[in-house]
């Protein structure tokens, strides 16, 4: 999240139920007293108890040079992971952290009811292969959800895959598969603590018995099998020079992204290489084969933005087939359809030579189009563009139809319509709410689709397309024990951000509270990278409303996907102060409407989000009483160095460009760190409490980001002079064993849910209820 591929900062889950993970998505010192203040930010408070922040080496020799501009990076050292000084910094922290988190009075009382509602039975969307039906299953509070077969959807179904079996902590997790279009192989990838590498093995369905294949150093990657159910295509990295690697605890950048083909029963040695690409050394390649298994298609991107190149090679061509270029090294005979990146081309179907993409060429929000490649020069729009709504997806289903989904103000429309003419032909009905999942073939006539919403947990609906008028059944339904969605009321309102424009936000509160500015409130946000925060359940959410009283809000703010690309891109590059100003926004709305008070007021978001958060903090401290930024990019002018940096150059631009540089240093959270009581917010002002929470395997935004910031304003606000006037608290919760979210075991959910609104509710004054 996510064409959003999944190394981008941000991520969701695919809508499309048989691949997890796509590489293009259509879808973490003691108290001197025990009490904490709670003073809002926007004051001091008096005689209330400081902490005592462990000290932290400062190295004022480190001054690079940008384009004539001197920045100084004190805490550079903080970027080994491996050094002693980074283990003492990060144990000494953790140790901080969990004293303040002690002397938190809710936290147990959260962790039992988060807990308790956590416990509920969930079902994932059915997908077919060959005569079998899948589905992923989580008995409650099972570590990872795990992986069914049944010959038939009334079938006995039998475990398949269960992770839960392969570590006692619950840390392997299944990141990505795929079942072989006759059902007889699952090759699946495992990663472990949270990293984003994978290890990718084979199951025979059937037996149930894993074979020898296993495949090392994978990494932003989908699985896609011929047809003939001989191997697969994936995509990895080099693998590293250090033998003794603790896989995602590394910093190095991701270089030289590579395909192969493996062929079931051999070692990965043997393994065909497909594409490659050394001139240029940061792209990173997905391969799909087409669904009448006659083409392969090869996507090349540069960055996040949803453009690609396209190419594709029809198999037939291959006079000894994919297995004959194993001696020659060389890259398979692509045909080159797309070959710059002026737009995204994603396939929809294909009959024959004619394809049909998706696409968002001269059409922002989406469009689909129709294409004879081997008379490549004559496009026709199948599905023009929507005048307001975006055309998130489109499924081929019942042979020539089309499923397709729309976003119309943050809220999904599902339409069948006919493949070759775009004619609509039928609306499915759907509640205010998001489509999370879909599960079809072409030759499927039934397609199950994922729904939720804020006020519900899950529907799994079929829809038989047969039908003259189809019709959504409920097929399963998540039921969570004690909650009562009666009790509950969603608003979406529309906010004027500082240039006039109209930033949607939901709000979540208990029914017909006053607004008379006394709930305690928590905004979230993202902002970034085409991704759009369409409503979706959560047990958290319910828990802060129903027991704590709390206002929960998402803000839709520009950079973001939810109007299409022209939305995303008003909140990046040069426009990325648009995101600010439009949370900003955001938050004074709810002040002046009457929800809440800058005293009452948190904010959180994480990975682009985590920006988001400590940017505003930076600008804004007076307006805030808490931020929770999680595995933020915080140092924006050096991200671009670390793992898969550089591909979000494409939304920050890059600190190595004069121009982008002068973009960057403005908004850098490590660079605008200001004692704001020494700034226009006057000598009663401070920063708001703050928790910045990281993990040691996040090798998407690596903890570095995260540490530099926390050591930062640990010194700038705190530990820098004598009686400084900050007061409330900054800490950093970091995570062992946990990468950049996904994967990560129930347990571990359910501690730094815990964590984080427990230290938010102390800080707010907000009192648990039964």
């Amino acid at each position: 999240m996510l064409l959003l591929k999944s190394f981008c900062v941000g991520f969701r889950l695919s809508r499309r139920g048989p691949i997890h993970l796509l590489h293009r998505s259509r879808r973490r010192c003691r108290l001197l007293l025990s009490v904490l203040p709670q003073a809002a930010m926007g004051s001091v408070a008096g005689d209330t108890a400081r902490l005592s922040y462990p000290p932290a080496r400062r190295d004022d020799s480190v001054v690079d040079m940008y384009h004539g501009v001197p920045v100084a990076d004190p805490y550079r050292w903080l970027e080994d992971p491996e050094s002693e000084d980074t283990k003492e910094f990060v144990a000494s922290q953790a140790e901080l952290a969990e004293s303040v988190l002690a002397g938190c009075a809710d936290r147990e009382n959260l962790r039992g009811e988060v807990t308790r509602l956590f416990d509920h039975p969930r079902h994932g969307v059915p997908f077919r292969r060959g005569y079998k039906y899948f589905y992923f299953y989580n008995s409650g509070l099972q570590a990872q959800s795990v992986l069914y077969v049944q010959d038939s959807l009334d079938g006995e179904a039998e475990v398949l895959l269960d992770p839960n079996t392969l570590s006692k902590d619950g840390t392997v997790a299944l990141s990505t598969y795929s079942v072989s279009k006759d059902g007889k192989y699952i090759a699946y990838g495992l990663s472990e603590s949270g990293s984003d590498w994978v290890t990718i093995h084979v199951m025979n369905v059937a037996d149930k018995e894993p074979l020898s294949d296993k495949l090392s150093w994978v990494k932003f990657t989908s699985i896609s099998w011929t047809h003939d159910g001989k191997g697969f295509f994936y995509g990895r990295y080099p693998a590293p020079r250090e033998v003794e690697l603790d896989a995602g605890t590394e910093t190095n950048i991701n270089l030289n992204h590579e395909i192969y083909y493996h062929v079931v029963g051999s070692d990965q040695s043997e393994d065909i290489l497909c594409w490659k690409d050394p001139e240029h050394p940061k792209y990173t390649f997905g391969v799909s084969v087409t669904e009448d298994g006659k083409y392969i298609i090869l996507g090349i991107h540069e960055g996040c933005d949803p453009v690609n190149k396209l190419y594709y090679c029809k198999i037939s061509t291959l006079a000894q087939g994919i297995e004959g270029y194993k001696e020659s090294k060389e890259n398979l005979p692509f045909v080159k359809l797309i070959d710059n990146f002026d737009a995204q081309y994603e396939v929809v179907a294909n009959d024959g030579d004619e394809f049909t993409f998706l696409t968002n060429r001269n059409a922002p929000k989406n469009k689909l189009v129709r294409v004879d490649i081997k008379k490549e020069e004559l496009w026709t729009d199948i599905l023009p563009e929507h005048e307001r709504d975006v055309l998130e997806s489109a499924d081929v289903v019942n042979g020539n139809q089309l499923l397709v989904c729309y976003m119309s103000d943050v809220k999904h429309i599902l339409q069948i319509r006919d493949l070759v003419t775009g004619n609509l032909l039928h609306k499915l009905p759907l509640e205010i709410g998001s489509v999370s999942e879909i599960s079809c073939r072409r030759e499927d006539t039934e397609v199950f689709i994922g729904f939720t919403s804020f006020l519900s947990p899950g529907i799994i609906y079929r829809c038989n397309l047969t039908a003259a008028i189809p019709e959504m059944k409920i097929f399963r339904e998540i039921l969570v024990p004690g909650f009562d969605r009666t009790k509950f009321e969603v608003k979406q309102i529309f906010v004027n951000s500082k240039d006039g424009t109209k930033i949607p936000m939901f709000v979540m509160s208990n029914k017909d509270i006053e607004l008379d500015g006394s709930h305690p409130t928590l905004l979230y946000g993202y902002g970034g990278f085409n991704i759009s925060l369409t409503p979706s359940f959560s047990v958290s959410r319910v828990v802060l409303c129903k027991n704590m009283g709390f206002v929960v809000c998402v803000a839709n703010i520009r950079g973001g996907g939810e109007y299409g690309e022209e939305w995303h891109k008003a909140g990046a590059l040069a426009m990325k102060q648009n995101c600010f100003d439009d949370f900003i926004a955001c938050a004074e709305l709810l002040i002046s409407a009457g929800y809440t008070s800058s005293r009452q007021l948190c904010i959180e978001g994480g990975s682009n989000g985590g920006l988001l958060i400590a940017a505003c903090v930076n600008q804004r401290p007076d307006l805030f009483a808490c931020a929770l930024a999680h595995v933020g990019v915080m140092d924006m002018l050096r991200f671009h160095k670390f793992t898969i940096g550089h591909a979000w150059t494409t939304d920050y631009g890059c600190s190595d460009n004069e121009e982008e540089f002068h973009w960057l240093i403005k908004y850098s959270p490590l660079h605008n760190v200001r004692r704001p009581w020494e700034q226009s917010f006057g000598s009663g002002c401070q920063y708001p409490a703050i928790m910045l929470l990281t993990a040691d395997h996040d090798d998407r935004v690596v903890p570095l980001h995260s540490l530099k910031l926390l050591a930062t304003l640990q010194y700038v606000l705190c530990t820098s002079i004598e009686d400084p006037p900050q007061v409330n608290p900054i800490i950093g919760r970091i995570d062992r064993k946990s990468g950049h979210g996904a994967g990560r075991p129930t347990k571990k959910m359910i501690d730094e849910v815990v964590d984080r609104y427990s230290f938010m509710a102390n800080i707010l004054g907000a009192s648990w209820t039964e």
